[in-house]
């Protein structure tokens, strides 16, 4: 196989076997996806609980618009014009504790609407920008900030008062210069000729210090930002504190892609992210006590841990390591509904910690609620970033707080009572809890599992304080549930393995059966008989059983040759029985199964959908365990499914892109051909969000990133390799794969070949180039798996 760089020419996409035909082609399957058909997505309800609106496209418009469907005539879907689709949407809308009330505003004007009543009403015209409007524990009272300062209308009186005083800037010094304190010549002759003009002066001098003594009085406290970038203004509920976030960031250089096919005719540079290795932005929450006027902040001094090394650190006898506080990154306040507690989520930077903690609103002093430490890195469903998100939050009681953890290897949703520490598990088992949320009477969670099966999606209720859940969901697959308004029924956007989505009705009811409202695949895409892929569990050397999607041929077309497919993004799920978000991937294993071949989808380790140990099994060795369940999988194939160990194909994209090289670099026995899409080949180039919590920083510890990055492996390519990647991709840039072709040439390597897409970024986007780069996979795999193999 000849070393080539193809620069898009047209390839021939011939079969190599007269017997096995498919209905389906290269070009057919990588149109525009509009040819399948339109499916829902983003559903919400009318506020009262008779309408579904969701995104769709019946029209053949160049993009999903808004769409309804009437629960009273469900045959019925018709398209939101703008007139109603803005009438829908109301400007910093927010509810009181019941939702019987809503703010919003419209233009300059701030408006109440009683729900119950049907009315609106005026409250209070404000001309300058606002933001987070929302009611006070006192519901009379309500917040919004303006500027940089917050301010509270009261709607017994019809007042308003200003509860900040902040600043942005330095603090005045108190004395001018010279040249201001002291008049020149000419002002001074110019005042002692002049009497009416003395005299306006004095009367405006008089004027000011009036000003300036009352200010005083009023405002005897103010605080002055210094420079510092404010931002999260918050009021307390009971309005006794305001807090805020100050972030001091950090430059690190970032990289650049050039553009060789932009407008202008000239090469021109995109900016893309940094590398690897970046510091942190500081973070801290300020306190501003409205009683007291001081300000003070949040210290983390006193967290449990907070000087604790990573256990990597054995691994370096020769360096010493400096025992200090680690950064961290900070969320919240996040108060209890009376407003006399807070809480705060910390995360260390190198997200081997998660503190939950609670505030001393008067001192700022934190005291240790939870902590979750994880010598990988802290991630799973719920458990949110480093700058806030996922699950957390206060019970009505303003006594317990809500949280998921992975402190059982699962996540799962817990309860802790502030008052006396103790925690409880209201879920539990060898499954996860996807975006739990409380009912309006706070009696009862609504929660998402993985209980009946990690491929599957439920929806549950639960009572607050926990015991059995119970499934409101029945069909196989995916079940994404919205909650109509009433609470009395389930808007249900359902797929399942070879189904598109479509939107389904049904009652807020154990057993109750869905109605279908939708039914949008094309008459075109309806003439194929997509396959169900298999889920099977294959051994791996480990002992793990490994989940996978099987594609098998008919008997009568087998051509004795596999492709394993492998998934991006590392922490990702595709092996389930929901429609597939790699759908363009799932029609290609059809077209292949069709010609005979064996496919192999595998959730290897590192993927999404198996609790904790699985995500982390990859920590300081990508292409460790992730890499040998490929391995274990193509000898799963030989000893199961009758595959010839010599026709073994391997391809993906991104970390896929990423396993296919480490394949063929290290386990050219195994995989004689394989196609390496966009891919990573050398992970210190990579961002430091996703790598950092994988492989620590290449700084620290070099180890993980040399025996994690393809580009130090290339010397053991055996097999056949096919080279794809876009040219302005500003996530794995097209430097990774110039980089490892350079590092072929000079160890001599022949057995290779790139394709270079000009125009598109990491996912591709012109039908034309993802039938370009699909035809040159299967001319590789049908040439060195089939032909070379007579």
């Amino acid at each position: 196989m000849q070393r080539k760089i193809f620069l898009l020419p047209v390839l021939f996409c011939y079969f190599t076997l007269a017997q096995a035909q498919s209905s389906l082609s290269v070009d057919y399957i990588m149109r525009d996806p509009k040819w399948m058909g339109t499916f829902p997505s983003a559903p919400f309800w009318s506020e009262d609980s008779k309408q579904i609106f969701f995104k769709y496209n019946l029209e053949n418009d160049p993009a999903d618009s808004l769409y309804k469907v009437n629960l009273s005539t469900p045959s019925n879907i018709s398209k939101v014009h703008w007139p109603e689709e803005k009438s829908l949407r109301k400007e910093l809308a927010t509810f009181n504790k019941d939702e019987s009330l809503r703010l919003f505003k419209e233009k300059n004007t701030i408006l109440l609407e009683d729900r119950k009543k049907a009315t609106t009403i005026f409250l209070f015209d404000w001309f300058d920008p606002i933001s987070n409007l929302q009611f006070l524990a006192n519901e009379n009272l309500i917040s919004f900030n303006s500027g940089s300062n917050i301010y509270i209308f009261d709607r017994g009186s019809k007042t308003i008062r200003k509860a900040t005083k902040i600043v942005s800037g330095p603090k005045p010094s108190g004395t001018g210069t010279a040249q201001n304190q002291k008049a020149g010549f000419l002002e001074s002759e110019n005042l002692s000729l002049l009497q009416v003009v003395r005299e306006r002066k004095e009367a405006q001098q008089k004027s000011k210090e009036y000003r300036e003594a009352i200010k005083e009085k009023s405002e005897d406290f103010i605080f002055y930002t210094e420079g510092k970038n404010l931002s999260n203004l918050q009021l307390s509920p009971d309005a006794s504190f305001a807090t805020f976030s100050v972030f001091t960031p950090v430059t690190n250089k970032n990289t650049k892609v050039p553009d060789y096919t932009a407008a202008s005719g000239y090469t021109e540079d995109l900016n893309a992210r940094p590398k690897v290795g970046t510091q942190p932005n500081k973070v801290e929450i300020g306190i501003y006590d409205l009683r007291r006027d001081t300000v003070y902040y949040v210290s983390t001094s006193n967290l449990p841990g907070i000087k604790d090394l990573p256990d990597y650190v054995k691994d370096y006898p020769e360096k010493t390591w400096e025992e200090k506080e680690r950064d961290l990154t900070l969320s919240g306040p996040y108060f209890s509904p009376d407003g006399k507690r807070a809480i705060v989520q910390a995360r260390s930077f190198d997200n081997k910690d998660r503190w939950i903690a609670e505030v001393n609103l008067q001192t700022g002093e934190l005291k240790n609620l939870d902590r979750q430490r994880d010598e990988a890195w802290i991630a799973g469903p719920g458990i949110g970033w480093a700058f806030g998100g996922g699950t957390l939050g206060w019970l009505p009681d303003s006594k317990h707080i809500y949280f998921q953890s992975e402190a059982t290897g699962y996540s799962h949703l817990y309860l802790l009572d502030i008052t006396t520490g103790e925690k409880k598990a209201l879920t539990s088992g060898n499954y996860e809890v996807f975006d739990p949320f409380l009912s309006k009477d706070r009696k009862s969670w609504y929660l998402t599992t993985s209980e009946v099966d990690p491929g599957e999606r439920h929806f549950y209720r639960m009572p607050v304080m926990g015991k059995k859940m119970e499934k409101l969901t029945s069909m196989t697959g995916d079940n994404a549930v919205v909650l109509s308004p009433d609470e009395k029924k389930l808007a249900i956007i359902h797929s399942y393995s070879n189904v598109p989505a479509e939107l389904f009705v049904q009652d807020n009811k154990v057993g109750a059966t869905p109605q279908k409202l939708t039914s949008g695949q094309s008459e075109e895409f309806k003439a194929y008989a997509w396959k169900d892929p298999q889920i099977v569990r294959f051994p791996a050397q480990d002992g793990a059983q490994v989940p996978a999607r099987l594609y098998l041929p008919d008997p009568t077309k087998k051509n004795g040759a596999a492709v394993i497919f492998v998934h991006g993004a590392g922490y990702l799920q595709n092996v389930h029985k929901w429609w597939s978000s790699y759908f363009r991937e799932y029609m290609f294993h059809n077209l292949l199964t069709d010609l005979g071949y064996t496919v192999l989808d595998i959730d290897y380790r590192a993927s999404a959908g198996y609790g904790r140990d699985w995500r982390t099994g990859i920590y300081r060795h990508m292409g460790g365990k992730d890499l040998s369940d490929q391995v274990d999988g193509a000898k799963y194939l030989v000893a199961q499914h009758g595959v010839d160990a010599g026709k073994i194909g391997i391809y993906g994209g991104s970390y896929g892109g990423f396993i296919t090289l480490m394949a063929l670099f290290n386990h050219g026995d195994v995989f004689k051909s394989g196609a390496a899409l966009r891919s990573v080949t050398d992970w210190a180039h990579y961002n430091h969000g996703y790598t950092a919590n994988i492989l620590n920083t290449p700084e620290e510890d070099p180890i993980a990133y040399r025996r994690s990055s393809p580009i130090y492996f290339a010397e053991g390519l055996k097999g056949n390799l096919l080279i794809a990647h876009g040219m302005l991709d500003v996530n794995v840039h097209f430097q990774d794969v110039v980089r490892l072709a350079q590092r072929l040439i000079e160890l001599g390597k022949d057995n290779w070949e790139m394709a270079v897409y000009p125009v598109e970024d990491h996912g591709f986007v012109e039908p034309s180039s993802w039938a370009d780069e699909y035809k040159r996979i299967l001319k590789l795999f049908n040439t060195t798996l089939l032909e070379e193999s007579k």
